[in-house]
């Protein structure tokens, strides 16, 4: 199966979504497991996605393109998930905070923390602090994603964080926030869980802080 699982991740990769879907129609068609072409072929594609993305071998455009590409491969492997497979990391709500309508930044994270295993709630932009308390609870969410690409809007992410304690929410949520005048030192001072630079960060952050959450 190395041979699928090195298509599979070249396919991802290349942003073809046609030929992925053929090769894992393929080995399932052979007997091949969901869980294997997603742990060795779909999840590790992703990981390489955003090596490159870091290292600026890939630029957004080819980034998005892959993404999309692996959400395809997720969609054809999902009715063939058996009871005891997971595709999930754990469970993210993202959002563009109340009062900024960016969202090409804030749509990459999504994409990108789906095609890592995790369940993406996104509530779009624009989102109010009591939306993203109230997407948590009703998803049982471990991560809040927070996007903000004005100055002026990088006030609702603190307000959201007191959102979330005064739900009482606190310790069991974390928080991630990132967008183009957020800062480390903001992120310290407003109490936030982690800061992320861009998308590849902040799938490797939420995998951080879910693990830490479980041990």
């Amino acid at each position: 199966m190395a041979d699928i699982h090195d298509k599979i991740q070249q396919f991802v990769i290349s942003g073809d979504s046609s030929m992925l879907n053929t090769v894992m129609q393929m080995a399932l068609d052979a007997g091949g497991q969901a869980s294997d072409l997603l742990n060795n072929g779909l999840l590790p594609a992703m990981d390489l996605v955003g090596q490159k993305m870091k290292t600026g071998d890939m630029f957004i455009p080819e980034v998005l393109m892959a993404a999309r590409t692996m959400q395809s491969g997720l969609e054809l492997l999902t009715p063939h998930m058996e009871g005891g497979d997971s595709m999930s990391a754990g469970t993210c709500v993202v959002g563009t905070v109340e009062g900024d309508l960016h969202d090409i930044g804030k749509n990459l994270v999504s994409m990108m923390l789906s095609g890592a295993g995790f369940k993406v709630i996104d509530l779009g932009v624009d989102v109010k602090a009591p939306d993203f308390v109230k997407a948590v609870q009703e998803n049982d969410a471990q991560i809040i994603g927070m996007s903000s690409l004005l100055t002026t809007t990088m006030v609702k992410m603190e307000e959201t964080i007191k959102c979330v304690a005064e739900a009482g929410m606190r310790e069991r949520v974390k928080v991630i926030i990132g967008g183009a005048p957020v800062t480390q030192q903001y992120a310290d001072t407003i109490g936030a869980d982690g800061y992320a630079f861009n998308a590849p960060d902040a799938v490797q952050k939420a995998k951080e802080l879910v693990a830490a959450v479980a041990a």
